[in-house]
């Protein structure tokens, strides 16, 4: 869950402008929003791009309507995004709102058309269509991101399978994948415009091609990428299944060296009855088995997860497995949360549920693991030279997403080979210089 990625204004005129709650695939969208914003010549219109993963990512949401209308009281204010395709109804009865659209209508031209301009232009004060109908996901040329050193580009999206936690599904539908041809004319424009790292994102990236003809795993697709885009510097994974990995892809760790050797996994717990109980396809065992074999591929390997504190059942001793799995597994860059009740989901009807002050407890203590864990990687780095990516105002990420501070008059979007000096005064971030 992330902050808006955009600020309110001072007067009470504003600009077209996109605030985005949650994931990269909703980063990649609010810039399709935005490129149609743009084009269409609005003004004075706000979208909130919003995120259901948890009730906290909602209230975020709401404030930052409520705060929106207080700051630009006449700007049009339209809501989006996975909250508001699930809930609509709350959406539309806040004062704040002018008009509520779905996943599938934030992405139409129309959606955001000039009335006044244009005759095909949508005004409806509420569109969200049924998203289980949705049975294809464009492919949406876009030109960059603001803001942003790095692009997303989706070839994703939607989901097949039903975890109990999990309402995104229903936000997004049923798993539907961008075919590769218009993934790697995307990637071609956004490497024209100067970007030297791409991102592939998705709500379940490695279920990519299931529904296309012949059924391509996800590893063709990044080896196709990176035959037909050779100028592009940088390829990097959102997030992987434990379950779902494909030879080709583990061909393309091992052999594609612009591939970059960080890996998020949708993890969730390190207890096997857990996963059990959310419903995940994975055990404990085979996630330590992935992460084997992809740092006997990779030996620089570094890698993320996804971690759930708290859920219905969890015992302290099931806790300490997941705890534990942290250090077995070598985890570096979690995001952890506590579990939150989503209505309409299987787990919300599980009797037996952890107290909410003891989930955030547990939360605590894996992201104490976890700054523990990224300290270590980045002492572990030091005297070390790393190739950095410049994000703005000097700091810049290493192929392992590590983050180094360099010297601000350093042009956003450089690449360049930095030699590792040291921690920072925060000891989250690496010093580096240009060699």
């Amino acid at each position: 869950m992330t902050a808006p990625d955009t600020e309110s204004r001072e007067d009470t005129r504003t600009r077209a402008e996109v605030v985005t709650f949650g994931c990269r695939l909703n980063a990649y969208e609010s810039e399709v929003i935005r490129e149609n914003l743009t084009s269409a010549g609005r003004d004075n219109v706000i979208v909130v791009n919003t995120c259901a993963v948890t009730a906290e990512a909602e209230r975020q949401a709401r404030q930052a309507i409520r705060r929106l209308r207080r700051d630009h009281p006449e700007a049009e204010i339209v809501v989006t995004g996975c909250a508001a395709q699930i809930d609509p109804a709350r959406f539309a009865g806040m004062e704040a709102v002018d008009r509520v659209v779905g996943n599938r209508e934030k992405l139409e031209r129309a959606t955001f058309a000039d009335p006044a301009a244009d005759p095909t232009a949508d005004t409806e004060p509420v569109r969200v269509a049924d998203i289980m109908t949705a049975e294809e996901t464009a492919g949406h040329l876009i030109g960059g991101f603001e803001g942003r050193a790095r692009a997303f580009v989706q070839v994703q999206n939607g989901c097949d399978h039903r975890c109990t936690f999990c309402i995104i599904p229903y936000g997004r539908g049923n798993s539907r994948s961008v075919p590769a041809g218009a993934v790697v004319e995307q990637i071609r424009q956004l490497v024209a415009n100067g970007y030297k790292e791409v991102v592939l994102t998705g709500v379940d990236i490695t279920s990519w091609g299931g529904d296309l003809p012949g059924h391509p795993p996800l590893g063709d697709l990044v080896r196709r990428i990176l035959k037909l885009v050779p100028d592009l510097p940088r390829l990097r994974i959102s997030s992987i299944d434990c379950i779902e990995m494909d030879e080709p892809l583990f061909r393309a760790i091992a052999d594609e060296p612009r591939l970059m050797p960080h890996f998020h996994l949708s993890l969730q717990a390190g207890d096997d009855m857990i996963l059990k109980r959310m419903k995940r396809r994975h055990g404990r065992d085979d996630a330590l088995a992935l992460i084997r074999r992809i740092r006997d591929l990779r030996p620089e390997a570094v890698f993320g997860a996804d971690l759930i504190a708290g859920f219905p059942t969890e015992t302290e001793a099931m806790f300490a497995n997941t705890a534990r799995i942290v250090e077995e597994a070598g985890l570096t860059w979690l995001h952890v949360f506590p579990y939150s009740e989503r209505p309409g989901t299987p787990a919300a009807r599980i009797p037996n549920k952890v107290p909410k002050a003891l989930r955030k407890e547990r939360a605590a203590h894996l992201r104490a693991l976890g700054a523990a864990r990224e300290r270590a990687y980045l002492e572990s780095l030091v005297g070390s030279e790393a190739e950095v990516l410049v994000e703005g105002d000097g700091i810049g990420r290493t192929e392992g997403f590590a983050p180094v501070r360099l010297d601000p008059t350093i042009a956003d979007g450089s690449l360049l080979k930095v030699a590792i000096s040291g921690l920072d005064e925060t000891g989250a971030r690496l010093l580096g210089r240009p060699v």
